[in-house]
């Protein structure tokens, strides 16, 4: 067997250029959301329990706009898409 039969033919490939992240956001999306609603739901009982109903509604609020950020990640582009379209910005 000569040495041209041993080698491969092909040119090598280069090793990825840095770490995969494809697929990250929803790995850290799938494994935070049961721990989000967690704490939610256990500071909102807290504010109910302890009768600050002010409190609560605030934190409901807030709890609520943070779950859609972080539940439907891409609002924030399509909302400041349509805020620039609605006032008559292009963008390129």
């Amino acid at each position: 067997m000569d040495l041209a039969q041993q080698q491969p033919t092909g040119q090598p490939t280069a090793p990825p250029a840095g770490v995969n992240t494809e697929g990250l956001a929803d790995f850290l999306r799938r494994f935070f959301a049961p721990l989000f609603l967690v704490i939610v739901s256990v500071v909102a009982l807290f504010f109910l329990f302890t009768r600050e109903i002010t409190r609560f509604v605030q934190f409901i609020i807030l709890a609520i706009a943070i779950g859609v950020i972080f539940y439907v990640p891409n609002i924030i582009e399509v909302t400041a898409k349509a805020i620039a379209g609605a006032l008559g910005i292009t963008g390129s």
